[in-house]
């Protein structure tokens, strides 16, 4: 199951509606070994297509070198499909390299500025894909 804040939640659709029709993409990071995605960091699609994103080389080398320093791994990749359901393409099962993410897409497909959208998150290891439960909360609980 993925668990995440209203916040964050609302961070990553609003992302994905600004962006439309052009797909978005971005990450959501959080302290490693953690599994609780804090840290909101919308990327920029280099490909500006409708029909698929790609992270540019640089930037994404940039956030992983980031990440390490903070001690953080990515939690959540999410794009937007701007033409179709919230469902991985073949395309996206390629660009799915981290095992211990949640792969998370927006369809606006439907969409107007008001709504409706899909949002459903996914495991997707060895080619495997595994729709999981998404849990919105207000806060996470304080650490004990």
């Amino acid at each position: 199951m993925l668990t995440l804040t209203q916040a964050l939640y609302d961070q990553i659709v609003a992302h994905s509606r600004a962006d439309h029709p052009d797909e978005a993409c971005g990450v959501v990071a959080g302290p490693a070994g953690t599994d609780r995605p804090e840290r909101f960091i919308p990327m920029l699609n280099a490909a500006r297509s409708r029909t698929f994103y790609e992270f540019d080389s640089g930037d994404l080398l940039k956030l992983y070198r980031e990440m390490d320093d903070r001690d953080e791994e990515p939690v959540i990749i999410y794009h937007s499909h701007t033409a179709t359901e919230a469902y991985p393409s073949r395309t996206d099962l390629t660009y799915a390299n981290e095992p211990g993410a949640h792969y998370v897409l927006v369809s606006t497909a439907d969409t107007d500025d008001e709504g409706p959208f899909q949002f459903r998150s996914y495991r997707i290891q060895d080619g495997e894909i595994t729709e999981e439960e998404v849990e919105i909360v207000e806060a996470y609980p304080a650490a004990v």
